[in-house]
């Protein structure tokens, strides 16, 4: 439920309150004594699905241009009456009636999308508190990082300028979002040399497994960015609470520019490449994701000449977005699928060493890195036995057999058996 307040001229009286009486819309009408003029204040409890096509009837009448209207939410209202009726009350479609007006869904972005001091400080911690998580192995440290980064505005501003033709809006968030993830890179790669330079100087940060995770991700990682594109446009366009969408949306792009940050510090290359490329894929699906949703929802401009504006830059600003993801993407496709080849090599040398006569405790297979695949290196077995040339048995079978040429080394170990 939503309460608008608006201004009205008193020679829109009776037109205002024949509007609202023909709707059965309970409302209150007083005399405004500010001194700005014979005016009055109508206040009008409007269900949120249906303030948006209130305004659009008072803007038919000529009153939205007269004066200001004022948005609030409302707990709970009381009344004697309970046949109001609503201008929408006639739709029983409740994926568009949830949704806040267009007016308010506009303010909303407009005022998450700024490039303030806070957003700036709250990006910066942010990315500092990622790098360490990142540092320590911490995946406590990396999710806590997430939850304080103020991504959401600036992902779903872009979206919202865009469906309501709002240029102004639109430019400011995508300035917000690409000075936001510089910052971020920028604030994680400065923190990351100084621990270079003190603390951690000779780590191999690629054996960290919260860094190794985000070296060549696989194609996963797009539906992890669309996903949280979606759920922060439609969490927004119902006027419910942002913070925890916020975070997913977080997660899809703090730890990459933090990781983006290590890889400059440390100068890893392959890692440098490949977050660089999860990290614009992130930005692509997130914005698309938000401005299809948007689209769904029903959010178009209040003139019709203003629609055939939005929906051709609109349909142009998808169709680029989804080139880039197609293009990217197909970087990740490669990765998954040197995943799966790596799965099933182990899955057979598995198999192999359990035909063989020695008893198998562990087996730990290392792989090297490289751009978009990850070759498998040395196969370390613990094995219960007692021969000499099962090290050599196995590396010829496994050669054989998965035509990877792999160094085999068997740690024998002695088992007392009860």
């Amino acid at each position: 439920m939503r309460l608008v307040q608006l201004t009205i001229p008193q020679d829109k009286r009776a037109v205002v309150i024949d509007t609202l009486e023909q709707r059965n819309l309970e409302f209150t009408l007083v005399a405004e004594t500010s001194g700005r003029g014979e005016q009055l204040v109508v206040s009008v409890p409007v269900e949120t699905g249906n303030v948006e096509e209130f305004l659009d009837i008072l803007d038919e009448i000529g009153i939205s241009r007269n004066g200001y209207a004022i948005i609030t939410d409302v707990e709970a209202t009381l009344s004697q009456s309970n046949d109001r009726t609503t201008p929408n009350s006639n739709k029983d479609d409740s994926f568009e009636n949830d949704r806040i007006s267009r007016e308010e869904l506009q303010a909303r972005a407009t005022e998450m999308a700024a490039f303030t001091p806070s957003y700036i400080f709250f990006t910066v911690v942010s990315a500092i508190v990622a790098s360490a998580g990142l540092l320590t192995d911490s995946a406590a440290v990396v999710v806590g990082s997430m939850v304080i980064a103020p991504l959401l505005g600036p992902a779903v501003g872009a979206s919202v300028g865009s469906i309501v033709n709002d240029d102004d809006l639109f430019r400011e968030s995508v300035q917000s979002q690409l000075l936001g993830l510089g910052l971020a890179v920028i604030s994680g790669t400065i923190f990351a040399y100084a621990v270079k330079l003190t603390v951690m100087p000779n780590v191999d940060i690629r054996s960290l497994s919260e860094v190794a995770s985000r070296i060549n991700p696989g194609a996963l990682s797009l539906v992890i960015a669309l996903g949280s594109g979606a759920a922060g446009a439609f969490s927004l366009s119902t006027g419910a609470s942002t913070p925890l969408v916020g975070v997913m949306i977080a997660a899809a792009l703090i730890p990459p520019a933090a990781a983006l940050g290590l890889g400059i510090a440390y100068w890893q290359p392959v890692l440098i490449v490949s977050v660089t490329i999860l990290l614009l894929v992130n930005v692509l699906s997130i914005n698309f994701a938000s401005l299809g949703i948007l689209w769904m929802r029903g959010y178009r401009p209040s003139h019709w000449f203003e629609e055939r504006i939005a929906k051709k830059a609109t349909v142009k600003r998808l169709g680029v977005l989804l080139i880039g993801i197609l293009i990217l993407s197909s970087f990740l496709i490669a990765t998954t699928v040197d995943m799966n080849r790596n799965a099933e090599f182990e899955s057979t040398v598995e198999g192999i060493a359990a035909e063989s006569d020695a008893r198998i405790l562990s087996i730990s297979i290392s792989y090297e890195t490289q751009l978009f695949s990850r070759q498998p290196d040395v196969v370390t077995i613990h094995a219960a036995t007692e021969s000499d040339q099962i090290a050599d048995q196995l590396s010829d079978r496994i050669s054989a057999e998965t035509s990877s040429d792999v160094s085999v080394v068997v740690i024998r170990e002695s088992v007392e058996f009860s």
